[in-house]
């Protein structure tokens, strides 16, 4: 795969610990100074990124009682999209203020836009990056305007279709972006554990030959790990102070102590795939080598002796030949006078 993703200067590949994004959503909760306590206390987990939404209730849909625009089922089953969207909105009034409180945390901050307008004043604020919402990826011309920046494409595959995908990475290329990665996305809020399809990243790098990661919509931090070992390459999560402060999303959200076992459970499960390579042995095991069996002399002989199977023994420690030398050495002559419990070398027998 080539890789040429990078956010900030770091790179998004395999070849890394996955890029961990902490996505702040609508936990807020209305206060900018929770925004900057999130913000602050993501930088603090060890998190690369801290992500936003940008859009306002009008640019998302319009305020209407029609059984069309009610959620009927899941988390938020029973409210108007232009309630929900009210209430989890980030004001574009702050967004300024929180870029700059991210460079001074020495964090990097971007957002999902959800109109053009979004992109606009996100791009007015050199926004680094752009990540393309699950229910955003049938919407082209948005995939294609954000594409037009040149900033590197998250993309999010939820409820989408390969062919689907296909449209929105096509859309994104035509449009003279190449640096895309995709999130496997399960668009279920919170998403069941044995509904998270984890093999399905392995299905999205194999067709796309991009880079993919996991948008974690799970309780917990199991599935993200799990999908470090499968390849990904980049995690969001959604991140709260705390579950108990209520909010839309902050059932499904970790609070800051799971983030930063988050960050250091997905660094170890990296790390714990190694180099591949041709050796399956790692380092740590040359100092146990001595502890195998090899052939010792366990009794003594003359020059010139002849060795038999009473005279040597497979033991440990593993100084001496391997054991795959025993038949060679037997029935063969000594070269020298040989004591109980000298090792057996190429230079014992003739």
């Amino acid at each position: 795969m080539v890789n040429n993703l990078y956010i900030n200067e770091r790179a998004i590949s395999e070849e890394l610990p996955p890029y961990i994004i902490a996505e702040i959503s609508a936990n807020h909760n209305g206060s900018i100074d929770r925004a900057f306590e999130l913000i602050k206390a993501a930088r603090d987990a060890g998190a690369n990124a801290v992500k936003i939404q940008t859009y306002t209730p009008d640019t998302m849909t319009i305020d209407v009682d029609n059984e069309d625009f009610f959620i009927s089922e899941g988390l938020w089953k029973g409210r108007t999209l232009y309630d929900l969207y009210g209430e989890a909105f980030t004001p574009y009034e702050w967004h300024g203020r929180l870029f700059n409180y991210a460079k001074e945390q020495n964090i990097t901050l971007f957002s999902s836009p959800f109109d053009e307008t979004a992109v606009d004043l996100l791009e007015s604020l050199n926004a680094p990056a752009y990540k393309v919402a699950s229910f955003e990826l049938v919407d082209l011309p948005l995939v294609g305007y954000i594409a037009k920046t040149g900033k590197p494409m998250l993309m999010s595959t939820g409820m989408a279709s390969m062919s689907e995908i296909g449209e929105a990475i096509e859309a994104a290329r035509h449009n003279g972006c190449n640096n895309i990665a995709l999130f496997h996305c399960i668009s279920s809020y919170p998403t069941p554990i044995d509904q998270i399809n984890l093999r399905a990243i392995q299905v999205l790098k194999d067709e796309f030959k991009v880079e993919v990661g996991l948008s974690d919509h799970t309780r917990g931090n199991l599935a993200s790990i799990v999908a470090t070992s499968l390849g990904a390459s980049v995690i969001e999560k959604h991140f709260t102070m705390s579950r108990d402060d209520g909010g839309v999303d902050s059932s499904f959200s970790v609070e800051p102590d799971e983030l930063r076992a988050l960050v250091a459970e997905t660094k170890d499960a990296h790390s714990s795939l190694g180099g591949g390579g041709q050796s399956i042995r790692s380092e740590v095991e040359d100092g146990y080598k001595k502890s195998r069996r090899s052939l010792y002399f366990v009794e003594g002989l003359q020059k010139g002796e002849l060795i038999t199977n009473r005279h040597v023994r497979r033991i440990r420690p593993g100084y001496g030949l391997d054991p795959k030398f025993l038949e060679a050495v037997i029935g063969s002559r000594a070269t020298g006078a040989i004591a109980r419990g000298d090792r057996v070398t190429l230079g014992s027998f003739e």
